[in-house]
């Protein structure tokens, strides 16, 4: 049986954070949320999520701070990050990329899309941990 995996949701929308987190758990997923950069910073220390899913825009820290500060992290840089974001400018998503993020989806998104992306990164984690141990 894949065992269920905890994720980080950072988005200040709250109605977005909810309807994600629905999703994400109805996938047996367990889901920390975060308002803001700042909170998530001390969440990610807490939780140690296997899985960041990042909005840019927030009070106190935006995305794109966020993402480096953990990317620099030799803790922490390992950890898959899907941006999620109403900047959709071609040079919002190559700063995205750019910070140490992984993907880099527009709003609004298909629901389905983005929960397959997640389950992407974390079979890719969980295959890349399976050939660690053998």
């Amino acid at each position: 049986m894949k065992e269920n995996k905890q994720l980080l949701l950072v988005e200040d929308d709250l109605y977005s954070a909810e309807t994600l987190k629905f999703a994400l758990e109805a996938k047996g997923h367990k889901v920390a949320m975060a308002t803001n950069g700042k909170d998530a910073l001390t969440m990610v220390n807490g939780k140690q999520p296997q899985l960041i899913i990042l909005d840019v825009m927030m009070p106190k820290m935006d995305g794109y701070h966020f993402c480096r500060l953990i990317k620099f992290d030799a803790r922490f840089k390992h950890i898959p990050v899907i941006f999620v974001s109403s900047k959709i400018q071609d040079t919002d998503r190559e700063l995205g990329l750019a910070c140490g993020g992984n993907e880099y989806i527009a709003k609004p998104y298909d629901l389905n899309m983005l929960i397959d992306t997640v389950e992407k990164y974390l079979d890719s984690s969980e295959k890349e941990v399976t050939n660690v141990c053998v």
